[in-house]
């Protein structure tokens, strides 16, 4: 494929003349998206706990300080891993069940989502804006999430969002600390391109403190965006992002804000 409609689906230059593609452009950028708080919401704060209690319980018997937790920007293992720490559950024991764990977790989400305990929504502006990145030349995007990969994917179906998401990226059960995600989609990126991307060619877009730290920990550019219920945007300007948009309601500044970095 060649031509404009091959850079949108690859990324990469082509030669018209042969019909080869031989090296990724320059001018990519690959936008790395957060999903809850800054994609999608879901409509009761804190119902994440229907689903994430009775894995915790029916895989090691308690769901430890779960409910007295507030949770941002952490990766689910993370979670897991801080709500079993007061139980005398290590990291060494949950990884032993990660497996499990997935299954589990997973099989309780759905049933949440079934029952409506657990309703998924797009944040204000969310779709637009994807569809801006995925209209424009220049952007493709990738899911950098803490959720396992299985929610993540039945919660960008539930809003609506799917469709957008091109390439390969990381999720929440593949790291106790969210700043190992970024190289993690990166490679696979760089893998199913073909490419050598840089880090500066990867943008993060998030809506917690962790999401600008894991950004800086690979060398990736960073906005924040104040859509989520946790962090304030003074909160978030504090933690220095190379950009700070308010939500994502003005695609036209969306679009400037990344032709920018």
């Amino acid at each position: 494929m060649t031509g404009k409609q091959g850079d949108r689906e690859t990324g990469r230059k082509s030669v018209s003349e042969e019909g080869l593609t031989i090296s990724v452009s320059p001018n990519l950028r690959v936008l790395l998206w957060d999903l809850d708080g800054t994609l999608v919401r879901a409509r009761r704060l804190g119902s994440y706990k229907d689903y994430t209690a009775p894995m915790l319980e029916s895989i090691f018997g308690t769901s430890g300080s779960l409910h007295q937790m507030v949770v941002s920007g952490m990766t689910d293992l993370q979670i897991v891993e801080e709500a079993l720490r007061p139980a005398g559950i290590t990291r060494e024991h949950i990884t032993a069940r990660k497996d499990d764990l997935v299954r589990s977790y997973i099989e309780q989400m759905k049933i949440a989502v079934d029952n409506g305990a657990h309703v998924i929504e797009a944040i204000p502006g969310a779709r637009e804006a994807l569809q801006a990145a995925h209209d424009h030349p220049r952007y493709q995007s990738a899911l950098l999430t803490g959720n396992i990969e299985p929610a993540a994917h039945l919660k960008v179906q539930a809003a609506g969002l799917a469709e957008f998401f091109t390439l390969p990226g990381a999720f929440g059960h593949e790291s106790f600390d969210r700043r190992d995600l970024p190289a993690l989609a990166a490679q696979r990126i760089n893998d199913h391109l073909k490419a050598n991307l840089s880090p500066e060619q990867f943008i993060v877009i998030g809506d917690t403190p962790n999401d600008v730290a894991c950004a800086r920990h690979f060398g990736a550019r960073v906005v924040a965006v104040a859509t989520g219920r946790i962090h304030s945007a003074d909160q978030l300007r504090a933690c220095e992002p190379d950009a700070l948009l308010p939500n994502l309601l003005d695609v036209e500044l969306f679009i400037r804000t990344l032709d920018a970095l």
